[in-house]
């Protein structure tokens, strides 16, 4: 016989997707935001963009071939993606060394002191911001002025967030209601006129993107609605008890970086849960964090604390919400032979 039978290892069946098309399609889901960013703060997001990701991709190629002695992947677009990522976390007017400092964190020890690729435990980008908001609050929480700050980059006029104003009034003893005069209107903070960084700003740019991401099939929409929905009721349920205290849901959600974690930073596959179900609670966690952060806690924003820290729950999820087998279990009996 010339034939020969060929046996080889699942999976047998392949969906067509890739590491590189998923990628790139994150890339092209974020390009309505970044549209948004350089409309709104100019020169200051070109220059912080183009230099957090030349910077992730610069890092993991120079780790990747001198230090691990790998072939460089910075093709497959993950390093892109966590550059752009990064970027969408930081001020506009951020000094070049500190994007260059966080995109080193975020890749060599967010991502590939771990391995690289499907085995950092933890969002590499998020990694970055929060090891520069600890290291330089400064400079991290120093937010240009929308439009007039567009042909400015360093010396770019600032001003507090919506979050710091309600976060300082509130503390101060003002009221809700008092302090909502102070900030832009919900169509200003839909369409981006608001201070922050480009990912907590232009929510209808991240809607886009996200249901762009959801119509692709790169992510399923359980993460994104259980975080929203979450933040949603926990905000809905503390504003009913003290309207006077607690700002509505509606300003939560398009305040600070909820859109931006909810679709593009908390649906990383590598960091996030496998089973729907553990998906869900995953997402409730993130709503949960990030609603006692930004009302207890000391920080005006909690998202990137949040998502980080439900991404260390993410294998004990794993764990107890595991998809359910195919098959059963057959228990042996032992039949006793007849004398």
């Amino acid at each position: 016989m010339n034939q020969k039978l060929v046996i080889s290892p699942s999976p047998h069946v392949h969906g067509g997707d890739s590491v590189p098309k998923n990628m790139y399609g994150v890339i092209i889901a974020l390009l309505p935001a970044l549209v948004a960013s350089l409309w709104f703060f100019g020169i200051g997001a070109l220059i912080v963009t183009f230099t957090s990701i030349a910077a992730c991709v610069f890092f993991e190629w120079l780790i990747k071939k001198y230090l691990l002695k790998v072939a460089p992947s910075v093709s497959d677009g993950s390093a892109a993606v966590t550059g752009l990522l990064l970027a969408f976390n930081l001020p506009s007017n951020i000094p070049i060394g500190l994007i260059i400092i966080g995109a080193a964190v975020a890749i060599g020890i967010g991502k590939l002191s771990f391995g690289g690729l499907g085995n950092n435990p933890f969002n590499p980008a998020l990694v970055g911001r929060v090891f520069l908001l600890i290291s330089f609050p400064v400079q991290m929480t120093s937010w240009p002025v929308p439009i007039t700050s567009r042909l400015h980059y360093i010396d770019a006029e600032t001003a507090a967030t919506p979050l710091s104003v309600i976060k300082e009034g509130v503390s101060s003893g003002q009221t809700i209601p008092e302090l909502m005069s102070e900030i832009p209107s919900y169509i200003s903070m839909f369409i981006g006129n608001i201070g922050g960084s480009a990912g907590e700003m232009a929510g209808i740019a991240l809607i886009l993107g996200g249901i762009y991401l959801l119509w692709k099939k790169i992510i399923t929409w359980h993460i994104p609605v259980s975080v929203i929905g979450s933040v949603i009721i926990f905000t809905g349920i503390l504003h009913l008890i003290d309207p006077l205290k607690y700002a509505d849901p509606l300003f939560h959600v398009l305040a600070g970086g909820v859109l931006l974690g909810a679709f593009f930073m908390a649906t990383d596959y590598v960091t996030s849960p496998m089973s729907r179900q553990g998906m869900l609670l995953y997402g409730v966690g993130i709503g949960l964090i990030t609603v006692l952060i930004r009302t207890f806690g000391s920080y005006p924003e909690g998202v990137s604390f949040a998502i980080l820290i439900m991404n260390a729950f993410t294998p004990l999820i794993d764990r107890y919400m595991k998809p359910k087998r195919f098959g059963e279990k057959v228990k042996t009996v032992r039949v006793q032979p007849s004398k």
